[in-house]
């Protein structure tokens, strides 16, 4: 019994709806990697395989190949200086990894639905010059974003965990808020 409580019911239309959703928090932090890095389309593809999967594409290794993909935009904007293009390209890397949403009742479970988000507000913030107040806009643009339906499947899990840094910060905050403005 302890074996089946770990684990979460999840459908492939919810797991195509938490996709959708990170693909959409992502999107609008491509305006910072792009300029920074315009040779590199690796985000932006990561981005649309995972609004592909949503569509209803097929989840197979073209989501993974283009996680990677953005992985390695990140690190090399990350070790060009380039920190908000870096967390821009972790949106990405996000968007792309939360259609592989484990149905394990863990709380790190959680960045899989809310760190496409939390990796762009970081990047706006960084790109403000560390303003913590632009990473509070989109937050609040990513809780306008998130259905029912996301917010119910965030619901199933535990609390987002601990640390993680600012961007932990921000993915538990979305957590609360979301957890809290929906009913």
């Amino acid at each position: 019994m302890a074996e089946e409580s770990a684990r979460i019911e999840l459908s492939l239309a919810e797991l195509r709806e938490v996709a959708g959703y990170a693909a959409a928090c992502a999107l609008p932090a491509l305006a910072i990697f792009e300029p920074a890095r315009p040779d590199d389309q690796r985000p932006r593809d990561a981005i649309e395989a995972a609004q592909a999967f949503a569509d209803g594409a097929e989840r197979t290794k073209v989501l993974r190949d283009n996680a990677w993909a953005a992985q390695r935009a990140a690190t090399e904007a990350r070790d060009a200086g380039q920190a908000a293009a870096s967390e821009a390209a972790r949106a990405a890397l996000a968007a792309a990894g939360a259609a592989y949403l484990h149905p394990l009742a863990k709380a790190t479970q959680i960045k899989h639905i809310l760190g496409s988000a939390a990796h762009a507000a970081r990047a706006f913030e960084l790109s403000a010059g560390d303003a913590p107040a632009v990473g509070a806009d989109h937050l609040a643009q990513a809780r306008s974003l998130a259905s029912p339906a996301v917010v119910d499947v965030l619901r199933r899990y535990p609390p987002a965990p601990r640390g993680g840094g600012r961007v932990g910060e921000l993915i538990r905050e979305l957590d609360a808020e979301l957890r809290a403005s929906h009913g």
